[in-house]
């Protein structure tokens, strides 16, 4: 830069330049009319200062927040849980309906569909087939109009044509989350009763469907498997002579079956299962008649009905443990709301249900997700301010201009976030490194100030005057940078295309952060700094130090 300064900056320019304009000429001499003022009136301020940074917490309860932007990236799918007992074939008919349904929906090029899931196993070695999958492609975005969430809204109105599917239209995540399907809302409700668990998720969901902002709603403990629930009964078992133990045993080994060797064929090995042929397992007069070993002399074989009864039922296809304790998961999907605000609308409803003690509550998936990042922010942010105050207090070998240059900084975040609120943008883990970058841009504003005004004050010059002199001097080049940043900003929070939710939020930050709140950090820096020289000035007098040999700073009042 001084390169080419030598090369370029001529006499005339200096002379004839734009700080001759009429322009710039009104812009200097407003500001010099409001500093003036400030310095005069500082108390006013700094009460103003105090206040804008009081309204941040209830900025950041307005502001939604998100852990990342739902981005328009093209595609999305649709994972389905199928009804208890679907074969293969009629899993396939069905998901195979809705796979052509949504071929017609506008914009969509491809789709893609896996029903069951290959990786697992069950205990009868045969995969889960009562699980589906449905890709769907958009086309490129600049070729249609419309979003990728308007054709979402399409897909579930379809889905609604099918009541026996369990669906969720949901994003293709960035952030794979574990589970079958990646929702905004995964809330874990546990406890040590199932019918307790089953009647609080049946008020969640049930008051859940009745805001419009959750979509998908759904529950990990359904109970849609037909089962027969046997129930033994105690004195016939005793009077004839049969354990429970035997009664379990059987009933494990020809109803449920149970492994009991291994046939190898050249290098294929498999299991050997011994149950009951199908015709004496499918339903309750079979079952009812399987025999059962006796101990007491003469009775021999006893049949199952004698000792026990066997009732049609409804339970839960498995039954889920988190922490030692059974749990069901609500999940949902979000339209119109932040992550961080529908977990807020749900907490104040699960507090209203008057949960036992014995009963708790936690969010997972993203949710749990945005309250880290939140936490992490939290720490970041303090220790950013600490290694900006170290390294400034070693730069200008001083304790007390750091904290006139990083005055400024909490400023910036009621701006910030009223940027994001005015622009209707989430705050996202994106638009937290833009508060990062804000902050830096702002302390190099202040650092201007600063150091020209301690350079005027060695050279003699008296402290309101020097101030007055080196906040004009700095003007410029400090509008010069911040427009620039804005003006860059200004394409990345405005673009669309993939991705530009992402670059949206960081950019909004700096380009709202930074434009709301320059005037005010102009003001509070100089306003500050002559604060804390008051300080300095009272200390020396009531210690009795000669100031003029305490340090660099206090050798400034010699030209006042």
């Amino acid at each position: 830069t001084p390169m080419l300064c030598s090369r370029f900056l001529r006499l005339e320019d200096i002379i004839h330049g734009t700080k001759s304009g009429i322009v710039w000429r009104i812009i200097e001499s407003s500001y010099m009319i409001i500093l003036r003022y400030s310095m005069t009136h500082r108390s006013f301020i700094v009460f103003i200062s105090i206040g804008l940074i009081c309204l941040t917490p209830w900025l950041f309860t307005i502001v939604g927040l998100e852990f990342v932007p739902r981005d328009d990236q093209g595609e999305f799918q649709v994972a389905i849980l199928l009804p208890e007992g679907y074969s293969l074939e009629r899993g396939d008919l069905e998901v195979g309906q809705l796979e052509q349904r949504f071929r017609s929906l506008p914009g969509v090029t491809h789709t893609f569909t896996v029903i069951g899931d290959t990786t697992s196993r069950l205990g009868k070695g045969q995969g889960d087939i009562s699980t589906a999958n449905i890709y769907v492609r958009i086309e490129d975005l600049a070729k249609r109009k419309f979003s990728q969430f308007d054709v979402m809204k399409l897909a579930r109105d379809i889905v609604a044509d099918y009541p026996d599917l369990r669906a969720a239209v949901q994003d293709v995540s960035a952030f794979q989350e574990t589970g079958f399907k990646q929702v905004m809302i995964d809330l874990n409700v546990r406890g040590p009763d199932i019918e307790k668990l089953k009647s609080i998720s049946n008020d969640i969901i049930a008051w859940m469907k009745t805001q419009p902002c959750f979509v998908d709603v759904d529950s990990s403990l359904s109970f849609r498997k037909p089962e027969l629930v046997i129930v033994p009964d105690r004195d016939r078992l005793s009077e004839l002579g049969v354990s429970l133990d035997a009664l379990n045993s059987t009933v494990t080994v020809l109803v449920g079956g149970e492994p009991i060797g291994k046939f190898k064929e050249e290098d294929e090995q498999y299991d050997i299962w011994l149950r009951a042929d199908k015709q004496y397992r499918n339903d309750k007069e079979t079952i009812s008649r399987l025999t059962l070993p006796s101990v007491k002399p003469g009775i021999g074989a006893v049949e199952l009905g004698n000792v026990a009864t066997i009732k049609s039922a409804f339970g839960p296809a498995s039954i889920e443990r988190f922490y030692r304790q059974r749990q069901v998961v609500i999940s949902a999907n979000l339209e119109g709301m932040a992550t961080g605000q529908a977990v807020d609308l749900i907490t104040a409803k699960l507090k209203t249900l008057d949960l036992p003690p014995t009963y708790q509550f936690e969010f997972l998936g993203q949710a749990k997700m945005l309250a880290e990042q939140v936490s992490s922010f939290i720490i970041a942010f303090n220790l950013s301010f600490l290694f900006m105050y170290m390294i400034l207090a070693a730069q200008f070998e001083s304790f007390v201009h750091p904290i006139s240059i990083m005055i400024a900084l909490p400023l910036t975040i009621p701006f910030a976030i009223a940027a994001l609120i005015l622009m209707n943008t989430n705050l996202d883990i994106y638009a937290m490194f833009g508060l990062f970058m804000l902050f830096g841009i702002v302390k190099k504003n202040g650092i201007l100030q600063i150091d020209y005004t301690n350079q005027l004050r060695k050279a003699g010059m008296n402290r309101m005057d020097a101030i007055l002199e080196a906040n004009r001097t700095r003007l410029r080049p400090i509008l010069m940078t911040t427009l620039m940043l804005i003006a860059a900003m200004i394409p990345m929070a405005f673009g669309v295309g993939h991705g530009a939710a992402s670059r949206a939020g960081l950019a909004k930050v700096i380009m709202g952060g930074q434009a709301l709140s320059l005037l005010l950090t102009l003001l509070i820096t100089p306003v500050t700094y002559s604060y804390l020289d008051d300080l300095g000035i009272w200390f020396w007098r009531k210690t009795g130090f000669n100031k003029d040999n305490f340090d660099e700073s206090a050798q400034l009042e010699n030209g006042k």
